[in-house]
């Protein structure tokens, strides 16, 4: 058995001795790879820790799914590394698949196969484990797909379910997934975050891009935001929300009120004579000094959704006036 089988075994088989060696079990530093006419990425650098989740954010063409196939050994980057769980994505990319789940942007089978015979070859380059089949029935009746039918009849919809059924039912403690409910209608998409949900419970790594904000805010602790090939910032997610643009919605008992809060200097949205919405942007210290002064019936804090907190960052990134 060679050096490196050993320490995969060791990953899969010793996880709890392996992550004390390994604390940030997915690190990508300075990692550069270009193309002749096609982006490429640039000096991205960033970890992912056991159980956590890093969503990648940004339109097409900006590099997420170049950094996904670097991360899976599929390109040998131009300059800098990437490493999951101390395995090289390049150098040790054949065992790196044996601790990655992997859902690619765009499918490709086996169009002939039927659902069922698909998973069961997956199942069969793996030793096929009972574990598998278990979870691979579980995931079948979660998503509600039949895998009798042949795959070259399958929906886009249906298609993208089968993919994700293989990449989560070999239990792999690393997850790599390149938008991975795309196709799925809304109620397959929420079942889709609980499956990632429980994921995270059982302490897996998870690095997956999406356009879909709400997914990334549900299933993921930080968010990477990307452009033209370079890492624009990773953000806490709950921190991106709270150093944007909030808003407040309040409601004042008189007139007199309602004038002071007009006179404020704050930004204002009507709702009627005596309630207002309250944007604010960066430090609070007005808001808090003209509450002070008024009489507040009903005062309650509106949630800022990532789309929107994102979307401020990005386009304030254009302009040079970010920090």
């Amino acid at each position: 058995m060679t050096h490196h089988e050993l320490t995969v075994k060791s990953i899969v088989y010793g996880r709890k001795r392996f992550l004390k060696r390994w604390p940030a079990l997915l690190e990508v530093s300075e990692l550069t790879k270009s193309y002749h006419e096609v982006r490429g990425v640039k000096n991205l650098s960033f970890q992912v820790e056991s159980g956590t989740a890093l969503g990648l954010l940004g339109p097409n063409g900006a590099g997420k799914t170049t950094t996904i196939r670097l991360l899976m050994g599929f390109m040998k980057p131009d300059l800098g590394s990437a490493s999951i769980w101390g395995l090289d994505c390049w150098r040790d990319r054949a065992e790196l698949k044996e601790i990655t789940g992997y859902l690619p942007g765009e499918l490709h089978f086996m169009e002939q196969f039927t659902g069922q015979e698909f998973l069961d070859l997956i199942e069969g380059m793996h030793g096929a484990p009972q574990t598998i089949r278990k979870k691979q029935r579980d995931l079948l009746r979660a998503l509600e797909l039949d895998p009798k039918q042949r795959i070259r009849k399958m929906s886009k919809g249906m298609k993208q379910k089968l993919g994700i059924i293989a990449a989560l039912m070999l239990d792999a403690p690393v997850l790599i997934l390149d938008e991975p409910s795309s196709g799925l209608d809304p109620l397959m998409q929420k079942t889709f975050i609980e499956l990632i949900l429980e994921e995270k419970k059982r302490e897996k790594t998870i690095f997956m891009s999406s356009h879909h904000f709400a997914e990334i805010e549900r299933t993921c602790e930080r968010v990477g935001m990307i452009r033209d090939g370079e890492l624009l910032a990773i953000q806490d997610i709950t921190l991106l929300k709270q150093k944007e643009r909030q808003t407040f919605d309040i409601e004042v008992s008189g007139e007199e009120d309602a004038e002071l809060l007009r006179q404020s200097g704050l930004t204002l949205y009507p709702l009627d004579q005596l309630k207002f919405t309250i944007q604010v942007t960066g430090e609070q210290e007005l808001l808090w000094k003209t509450l002070a002064q008024i009489r507040v019936r009903r005062f309650q804090q509106g949630s800022l959704e990532l789309e929107e907190a994102f979307m401020h960052y990005y386009h304030s990134s254009l302009r040079g006036d970010n920090t």
